[in-house]
């Protein structure tokens, strides 16, 4: 289990710091993206919140996201320092469509994303895997367990409707807690570095 980043950090980079990694932490309105940033973050992290108008009501959709009260406008950002001398930088990205043009900024020296899903309404993360995988960006799937989430689906059940392939890691994680979202972010750095060995 990974270790939830010390509370008495400081802003500075940490001296054993040798790589430093930007990685994308995508997903569809309102899956945690932002949760799951705070969580793990060892400074302070940014945010771009503003509060849901009954304008982006009309464009938004909050099926299954009755209760949120903010959205990301242009990004979270946090950073973490993993074993090993590796630092990431993190990138919360938009999840609504109205947001699509941003997308080439953000991901630009991105080496990776990590895509959270909320099993309850899947369907909403399609257009997302999409611009990362338009983007060519390799990247690891994890489920924000949502209290009221299905837990009926098998992994193949998952994997399928998502349509990855058999080398994208998928995993669970609870974006409130910062053990589980640190193991997931984990999966993803480990895809990277195996990538090579695979000849990509």
């Amino acid at each position: 289990m990974a270790s939830a980043p010390s509370s008495t950090s400081g802003i500075h980079l940490p001296d054993t710091a040798r790589d430093l990694v930007k990685i994308l932490v995508a997903g569809p309105f309102g899956v945690g993206k932002t949760t799951f940033i705070d969580s793990v973050s060892e400074i302070r992290p940014l945010h771009t919140e503003e509060t849901l108008s009954e304008a982006s009501a009309q464009v938004d959709d909050l099926a299954g996201v009755r209760e949120k009260a903010t959205t990301t406008v242009a990004i979270d950002f946090g950073r973490i320092s993993l074993p090993g001398g590796v630092v990431l930088y993190l990138f919360g990205t938009p999840g609504q469509e109205r947001f699509r043009s941003l997308w080439d900024d953000i991901a630009h020296g991105a080496l990776g994303a990590l895509v959270l899903v909320d099993s309850r309404r899947i369907d909403a993360s399609f257009d997302v895997l999409g611009l990362v995988e338009e983007t060519g960006l390799p990247y690891a799937v994890a489920f924000n367990a949502f209290p009221d989430a299905p837990s009926h689906y098998t992994d193949e059940q998952l994997r399928a409707a998502l349509d990855l392939e058999p080398a994208t890691p998928m995993v669970t994680c609870d974006a409130r807690d910062a053990d589980s979202s640190i193991d997931a972010l984990l999966a993803l750095v480990q895809h990277l570095i195996d990538r090579p060995s695979e000849g990509r």
